[in-house]
C-alpha cells in the first residue's frame, strides 16, 4: 500500500482527530524547549563551574529550532495563526533562516520529493565520499547557504522558481528585517562590549549543528526517488528525548504522508501506518553506521 492507498483506508473520523490542533499542547512543547534554552543560557551567562561545557547541549537546543520552523510552515503546531506565525519568525530568526522563503522551499520540497529537479533540497546533493560527508555534518556549507540566502534575498535577487513572483517583495523585506535585526544585536554587544550572544549563541549554534545534519540526513538520505511519501523518506525509531527535541519528526515518512498532521498526534499516526513503512532504521547511529561503510 502506498501512501495514497493508506490515507484513502482512514475514516473521517480518524482524519478529524489526527489534523486537530491545539495552542496547549504546542504552547507545552515550546515552554520545555525555550525553557531548556533559557537556563542553559542563563547558566551561563552566571559563569557557573564548567560553564563552557553547557555550550554543546545549549547549541543542540538552538539548532533543533529547526524542526519548531519546519512544523510551523505547515500552520500545525499551534491552533491559533498568529501563534504559528510567531513561532516561524522566532526559530528562523535564531537560526539565520528567512521563514517566508523557507515556507515556499519546503512546500516545493513536499510537492516534489525526492524528484531530482524539482525537489529543492536535491540541490544540495547528499553526501557520498568520506570527504562529502564530514563537509557535509561539519555545518559549514549549510551556514553558507544561509548568508547566501539572507543577502541575496535582502538585495532583491530571489530568483527561486518555487517563490511565487507575486512574494518576492515580501521575501525581500523579511530578510532586510532580519539583517537589520542582527546589525542592532552586533552594534548592541560591541557597545556594551560584552560577549553574551557569541558565547550564549553564536558559539553554541556552530557546536550543534553537526547533531542537526546527522538527523536530517536520515530523512531522505539513501531513500528512493519514487512518489510513494512511505517510500521516499524514511522514519528512524528512536527515543522519546530525541523526539521531544525534534518535535516527533523522527516520524518522517508519516508526516510526508499526511503533513497536516500536527506534532502531537505523528505519534497517532505513526501507530496506523507502522505496517505500511518501507523505510524504517532503528535509531541514527544505526543509520550512520549502515550509510558510511556504502561511501
Amino acid at each position: 500500500m502506498d501512501h495514497r492507498g493508506f490515507l484513502a483506508s482512514l475514516s473521517p473520523a480518524q482524519c478529524r482527530a489526527l489534523t486537530e490542533t491545539s495552542d496547549a499542547r504546542g504552547l507545552a512543547q515550546l515552554a520545555v524547549h525555550l525553557g531548556a534554552i533559557g537556563l542553559l543560557g542563563g547558566l551561563m551567562v552566571a559563569r557557573v563551574p564548567f560553564w563552557p561545557v553547557l555550550m554543546l547541549p545549549q547549541g543542540i537546543l538552538l539548532v533543533f529550532l529547526f524542526t519548531l520552523l519546519h512544523e510551523a510552515s505547515h500552520a500545525t503546531p499551534f491552533r491559533s495563526r498568529w501563534l504559528n506565525a510567531a513561532a516561524a519568525h522566532l526559530s528562523g530568526f535564531v537560526i539565520g533562516l528567512p521563514p517566508r522563503w523557507f515556507r515556499y522551499f519546503h512546500f516545493a520540497h513536499h510537492r516534489f520529493t525526492q524528484v531530482p529537479g524539482k525537489d529543492p533540497e536535491l540541490d544540495a546533493p547528499k553526501p557520498e565520499t568520506w570527504g562529502q560527508y564530514l563537509v557535509h555534518v561539519s555545518g559549514g556549507p549549510v551556514w553558507a547557504s544561509h548568508v547566501r540566502t539572507l543577502i541575496r534575498n535582502a538585495a532583491g535577487r530571489c530568483e527561486d522558481a518555487y517563490v511565487p513572483a507575486a512574494r518576492r517583495g515580501a521575501v525581500r523585506r523579511e530578510a532586510q528585517v532580519m539583517l537589520g535585526l542582527y546589525l542592532v544585536l552586533l552594534a548592541g554587544s560591541l557597545a556594551l562590549a560584552t560577549p553574551v550572544l557569541l558565547f550564549v549563541w553564536l558559539i553554541p549554534m556552530m557546536l550543534g549543528q553537526p547533531f542537526l545534519r546527522l538527523y536530517l540526513l536520515a530523512e531522505h538520505g539513501r531513500c528512493p526517488h519514487v512518489a510513494d511519501m512511505l517510500e521516499n523518506s524514511r522514519t528512524t525509531l528512536t527515543n522519546a528525548l530525541v523526539r521531544r527535541l525534534a518535535w516527533n519528526m523522527p516520524y518522517h515518512a508519516e508526516h510526508h504522508s499526511y503533513p497536516t498532521v500536527p506534532f502531537h498526534r505523528l505519534p497517532e499516526l505513526h501507530r496506523l501506518a507502522a505496517a505500511h513503512l518501507k523505510v524504517t532504521e532503528t535509531g541514527y547511529a544505526r543509520f550512520h553506521a549502515r550509510y558510511a561503510p556504502e561511501m
